[in-house]
């Protein structure tokens, strides 16, 4: 699911779009931020169905063996099974995905070589062979199958990279939370009874998060004159031009962060930006915002900005 530093990430996107752009329509982005994280889902959803139309697709395989003059030996140990596996019957008995496959209209039939491929491999391989003499059919054990082809055969597969690269801009940065989320799914399909069986949810607290990134958005745009005039200050021997966008939309961040969000602790914060610098800018950025941001932060405790709500949240 998406944690506090995927939002985080998905607001610095759009703020460094919102820069770049001649747009400045603060609705604008914030209903891209929105489709930006609701993407994440349809990501989710899309994969689901993809372990969906593998399992179905066995049948198409039947039928093709079915038509042969003459079976193989190796013919006759293939069966059906996969397309009644227990994870995947709880799946599309699921109200959730059937209605969210609906909504985002996901249909793999634009590119059937994807699953015909997949499930070529999956039938080469020794764990569908083992699968295929398996007994129990209990929602525990045939939900190892399921994760096989997932790990093993999607997540490795150049095309289906390609095929997400595609359809989702966000893939390479998302594709972590995806891992996430489907992990997180078959932990919660452990009920015989698919009623009980929930899929993953794509924030910890949507009604809180979603509250976050908007305000993170909107304030960071709305005070970046104010922001930006504390950065300079302490940026004074530094050429504006040497000074990386993505620092500058960090350090806005963060100090919007600071000011406005009393229920995150000071060292949250800070790290959190730190740790984003690493990922998304230059080497020596982390240690650059992290000595800008201290001397920000001792200025704004020193006028008495930073209102933190709860023992420990200012240190």
């Amino acid at each position: 699911m998406l944690n506090r530093r995927h939002l985080r990430v998905k607001v610095m996107q759009t703020l460094y779009a919102y820069s770049l752009s001649e747009d400045k329509q603060v609705k604008d982005f914030e209903k891209a931020l929105f489709t930006s994280i609701d993407e994440v889902n349809q990501m989710y959803v899309w994969t689901l169905n993809l372990l969906d139309e593998v399992a179905e697709y066995v049948l198409l395989d039947a039928e093709g063996r079915a038509n042969k003059f003459l079976p193989t030996e190796k013919d006759k140990v293939y069966t059906t099974k996969l397309n009644s596996n227990s994870f995947i019957e709880s799946l599309r008995q699921n109200r959730t995905y059937l209605e969210c496959v609906k909504k985002y209209k996901v249909d793999w039939s634009y590119d059937p070589e994807i699953v015909r491929a997949i499930f070529a491999q999956l039938k080469e391989s020794e764990e569908y062979l083992v699968y295929l003499k398996q007994e129990d059919r209990s929602i525990g054990a045939e939900k190892d199958i399921i994760k096989y082809i997932f790990k093993k055969i999607i997540l490795k597969s150049a095309d289906i990279e390609q095929a997400f690269e595609a359809r989702f801009i966000n893939w390479p940065v998302d594709k972590e939370v995806l891992q996430a989320m489907i992990a997180k799914t078959f932990k919660n399909f452990s009920s015989e009874n698919p009623v009980q069986n929930k899929l993953a949810d794509l924030t910890p607290n949507w009604d809180e998060d979603s509250e976050f990134v908007s305000e993170l958005l909107k304030k960071t745009i709305r005070y970046e004159a104010e922001y930006q005039e504390m950065i300079s200050v302490k940026t004074k021997n530094w050429e504006s031009d040497r000074i990386a966008l993505i620092d500058n939309l960090l350090m806005r961040m963060a100090i919007c962060e600071l000011i406005n969000f009393s229920s995150i602790p000071v060292k949250v914060t800070i790290n959190e930006y730190i740790e984003l610098s690493k990922a998304f800018s230059t080497s020596k950025s982390n240690t650059f915002i992290n000595g800008i941001l201290d001397k920000i932060l001792a200025e704004l405790m020193g006028q008495g900005r930073i209102q933190k709500a709860g023992r420990g949240l200012k240190d």
